[in-house]
């Protein structure tokens, strides 16, 4: 306590005294801790601890704890979120309550500047704040105050007697430094002669030969002492072994002394510091085992394989993607024997690759593993945005078109596709489909902000869009308030034209829907389909039918056999939003037509209710009528003709030139057909019903319609004039009729005639009449 209060008075830090009337000074402890660090030396910690009543009645932000070190503590004030730090000699402590505090006010906050006085001739003449005190002395100041931070590492001192002490350099170059006096290696002059010391009567001095047995060994010849190489490298401020390491050792005499030689009793016991920095050095040479490098590569193996992992799983989703495969699994747990086309594409992986399977699924973190829902849509949209980044490069600063439409997905939500198409910048025709894009509703408003948001985060501008192609519905094609108007707003170039498609298959509808017996027609022939297709059991009777049918004609001879040909087909059900798979109903039909026969007659005797009894008892008349016959064979020759015309109109490279080139080509063999196919058709039909003993009407004979009776005839035409004008005639007329209005606008015009521009003879679209 003595020294505690001489120091205060020697420094002249704080002024001493008296306690005020009726104060207690506050009472504080120190306590002594003793703990040996790595190189051995015994270390004495050393804290002063305030009172409790001090402690606990400040404010939480006014804290303050005093610790000492080697002889020099730190004191820390925190108060009002402002930070003090000083550096002082150990002292003690008086107090000193100012004259305006009231003793009831120190019980709320009290700070040590409550309880001691700065001199102010010590601040004024260090020119610092109470902010920033240091009295320590001057050799302290200097080490503490000015490090040496500037480091030339070629330009280090080789004799140890001139070198810098290691630690003075900062801390984080000290292992800098060490690798380069490593590197030096010892200092190690070899000289005849070394100086002489006098030993009583007898002359001795350092001997080269030393350096052999003690590799360690260091020579100064600026001191003529020897020193401690590993020691100089990890020595301390205060070391426990100063004559080799700062001094210097030259009592030579004690060097052949046998047990007693001062270098044997240096490298002491196992755990001597000697030893100890021995081993520090081996330890700062082994770079692969240091912490830092364990750590890194501990890391780098971690990040391989969450990249080997998270591979796996990208591939794993294109593939599947490019696929069109499910991802989930009703069942994804590790017990499931099928987990999902997902998990088991990952297991598959694993087993063709074992790099691959010790790292995934459940053998990957929990927390890295990449399998879940989120990671894998996450992944796709990722995709996705890369294929759109992609088609926007592509697209560069050209113009292009759109082409929109809308349907509900099997959750029953309304979901627009938006397809772009483009001339790229090699000059060819682009078609890429962009986007897929949940609306709420279909209003004309909410569909244009939704394509003009979906085309603006990829920087497509509407001022650019010049075409737009949608379905002829009225929230589409409205001439004021219809998607194509808006947008006709904001750009007048961007022209609207009808899907092509669309509008053929609108002429095909409409004009199956004009003729009462086409009508009737395609009615029976849904209903056949959908008699065999509702049973497993019908279907395969069918299957059977046309296998024995096949080979038969093929024995007799009215069947090619080359390859390709006779292959077991079904009946298919006829869409309703793709006209054209009617063509392939009654294709089908056609050449199962004797296959479906027997089978009928099958279920009229051998149905399983009389239900099914009668209607297929139905079907099977109105199959055996020279009505059915001609009709079916009439729509595969008009069919036939537009099929070719609906597969035109959907390739990407089409141009709107040529696809009136090719709607102008069907309508005129279809003008062709009526001219001169009634004749052809009607004998094909003939040969047919006689091949299947269908009884052929009398063409000559009056045509009854309806019931037959007399009263119910208009005109007194024949079976002939009623098969050529009333079906086939008319059928024709009205595919052309629905032809020329669903493909003459003006859109079309004006497209056609801007391809004139192009110097392909595409001049002569203009029509130049002279006076």
């Amino acid at each position: 306590m003595k020294l505690e209060m001489d120091s205060i008075y020697e420094n002249q830090v704080w002024n001493l005294v008296d306690p005020l009337e009726g104060i207690t000074p506050i009472g504080y402890k120190w306590i002594f801790k003793k703990k040996t660090d790595m190189d051995d030396n015994v270390i004495t910690y050393k804290i002063c601890l305030d009172s409790p009543p001090l402690v606990y009645n400040v404010h939480r932000s006014t804290v303050h704890a005093h610790g000492i070190l080697f002889g020099c503590y730190r004191v820390t004030y925190f108060k009002s979120e402002h930070v003090w730090d000083e550096k002082v000699k150990p002292q003690s402590y008086c107090q000193e309550l100012q004259p305006n505090q009231k003793t009831q006010g120190m019980k709320k906050r009290k700070t040590i500047n409550s309880f001691f006085k700065a001199k102010e001739e010590t601040l004024t003449s260090q020119g610092n704040s109470s902010s920033n005190i240091d009295i320590s002395n001057s050799s302290d100041q200097q080490s503490n105050k000015s490090p040496i931070t500037d480091i030339d590492i070629s330009s280090l001192e080789p004799d140890l007697g001139l070198r810098t002490p290691i630690w003075k350099y900062p801390v984080n170059q000290r292992d800098e430094i060490r690798r380069a006096y490593i590197k030096m290696g010892p200092y190690q002059p070899i000289k005849n002669e070394y100086p002489p010391t006098k030993f009583g009567s007898q002359n001795r001095r350092f001997q080269s030969h030393w350096f052999k047995k003690f590799t360690w060994l260091e020579y100064s010849p600026s001191k003529d002492a020897a020193f401690c190489f590993p020691c100089f490298l990890f020595d301390h401020k205060h070391p426990r072994n100063p004559a080799f390491t700062t001094d210097g050792f030259k009592y030579w005499k004690r060097v052949n002394d046998g047990d007693r030689c001062a270098f044997l009793m240096h490298i002491g016991c196992n755990t001597s510091p000697h030893n100890n920095a021995m081993e520090h050095l081996d330890n700062l040479m082994n770079i692969p085992h240091h912490i830092d490098k364990m750590m890194n590569a501990q890391f780098s193996e971690e990040k391989q394989k969450n990249r080997l992992r998270l591979t796996a799983t990208i591939e794993s989703i294109r593939w599947l993607t490019l696929q069109a495969c499910a991802f989930r699994g009703h069942d994804e747990s590790p017990s499931s024997n099928n987990r999902g086309n997902f998990i088991e594409m990952i297991k598959f992986m694993g087993k063709m690759n074992e790099n691959i399977g010790d790292i995934v699924l459940e053998k990957a973190p929990k927390n890295a593993k990449y399998t879940s829902p989120d990671i894998q849509k996450d992944i796709l949209n990722i995709f996705a945005n890369q294929v759109r980044t992609k088609i926007r490069k592509e697209i560069g600063d050209a113009k292009f078109c759109i082409l929109v439409d809308e349907a509900r997905d099997t959750s029953n939500k309304e979901q627009m596709t938006i397809v772009l198409r483009f001339v790229d910048i090699d000059g060819f025709l682009r078609e890429r489909f962009f986007a897929i894009v949940h609306v709420t509703d279909t209003t004309a408003a909410t569909l244009k902000k939704k394509i003009s948001d979906t085309l603006g985060c990829y920087d497509l501008h509407i001022h650019n869009m010049r075409g737009q192609g949608y379905d002829g519905a009225s929230n589409m094609r409205g001439s004021w308030n219809g998607l194509q108007a808006l947008f006709l707003k904001d750009c007048s170039c961007a022209y609207y034209v009808h899907c092509f498609a669309h509008r053929l298959q609108l002429a095909l509808t409409a004009a199956a829907e004009k003729e009462v017996s086409i009508w009737l027609f395609f009615s029976k022939l849904n209903s056949i389909c959908n008699l065999f297709n509702a049973s497993p059991k019908r279907h395969a009777e069918l299957l059977s039918a046309q296998k024995d049918e096949v080979a038969h004609m093929v024995a007799i001879g009215e069947r090619d056999t080359s390859r390709g040909c006779n292959q077991i087909r079904n009946l298919l059900r006829p869409g309703k939003t793709r006209w054209s798979s009617n063509f392939d109903s009654i294709c089908n039909m056609i050449d199962m037509y004797s296959s479906v026969i027997t089978v009928l007659e099958n279920m009229v005797y051998d149905g399983s209710s009389n239900s099914i009894r009668g209607e297929a008892s139905g079907l099977l008349i109105a199959m055996k009528s020279f009505d059915f016959i001609f009709i079916l064979h009439l729509m595969q020759k008009i069919m036939g003709l537009t099929n070719l015309l609906c597969r035109a109109l959907q390739e990407k490279s089409l141009d709107i030139l040529n696809a009136m080139d090719y709607v102008s080509t069907t309508k005129t063999l279809l003008q062709t057909l009526r001219e001169e196919g009634f004749a052809i058709l009607l004998t094909y039909v003939k040969e047919v019903c006689a091949k299947y003993d269908i009884e052929i009407p009398q063409m000559e004979a009056r045509y009854k319609s309806a019931t037959g009776r007399s009263c119910q005839q208009n005109d007194s035409i024949t079976v002939e004039h009623h098969y050529q004008f009333d079906v086939f005639t008319a059928a024709i007329d009205f595919q052309v009729e629905e032809l020329n209005s669903r493909f003459k606008d003006e859109a079309v015009e004006l497209l056609k005639l801007s391809c004139a521009l192009e110097p392909k003879e595409n001049f002569k679209l203009f029509n130049i009449y002279t006076t």
